[in-house]
């Protein structure tokens, strides 16, 4: 099984680190068929990929349920479940080989999660009432806002980082949709943001 690096195993418990070890296990036994992550950042997967999700959930750390959209290699939804087991976690992956993935590597790290094969757009937004929306590689803003804002008009809030490009899918966003942001820089990624959206209000008329 991986060990933790030093500096990511200082800031987790060593029930977390368990969970996250098996999860960097899993990730790079199934990238081979499945090819969760991007190749050339596989070397880099502790902090290019599970330590940035980290930072995801330790900024969402106080919902008690979560929604993790497009899911694919469980980042960052199958780190927030390893952080906190007892949290609901809701994974929404539309490939059914990388559900398969999902249901598994969860089952080995212990965690108890909600996996759902179906199209983000069909997922009926009366079924879910989450307090974090997350997706991490999956669209530009002004769609991400699209997917989740049945969940951000209940109130949610939403975590997507970003890379180097997060000021102008902002701009974009905002041209679009009526929303508040908190702009927190990544640890991980000099040039990376997270962006947190709250008080989403819908569509500009």
């Amino acid at each position: 099984m991986e060990q933790l690096p030093a500096d990511i195993a200082r800031h987790v418990s060593r029930e977390t680190a368990e969970r996250l070890a098996v999860l960097a296990t899993e990730l790079r036994r199934w990238q081979r068929a499945l090819n969760l992550v991007s190749p050339a950042s596989l070397p880099y997967l502790w902090t290019r990929h599970i330590d940035d999700s980290l930072q995801v959930a330790e900024l969402g750390s106080a919902a008690a349920s979560w929604l993790d959209l497009g899911s694919g290699g469980g980042l960052p939804g199958l780190v927030v479940a390893a952080v906190d087991p007892g949290r609901l976690v809701t994974l929404v992956e539309s490939d059914a080989r990388k559900c398969a993935f999902l249901r598994s590597t969860a089952r080995r790290m212990g965690v108890a999660v909600n996996v759902r094969q179906e199209r983000i757009e069909d997922v009926p937004a009366g079924s879910l009432s989450p307090d974090v929306v997350s997706a991490r590689a999956l669209a530009p803003l002004a769609r991400l806002l699209a997917y989740a804002q049945p969940f951000l008009r209940k109130g949610a809030v939403g975590l997507f980082p970003k890379g180097r490009n997060a000021a102008l899918e902002l701009t974009e966003a905002q041209e679009s949709w009526i929303f508040q942001v908190d702009i927190v820089p990544s640890r991980t990624d000099s040039a990376g943001r997270i962006l947190r959206i709250r008080d989403f209000s819908g569509p500009r008329s």
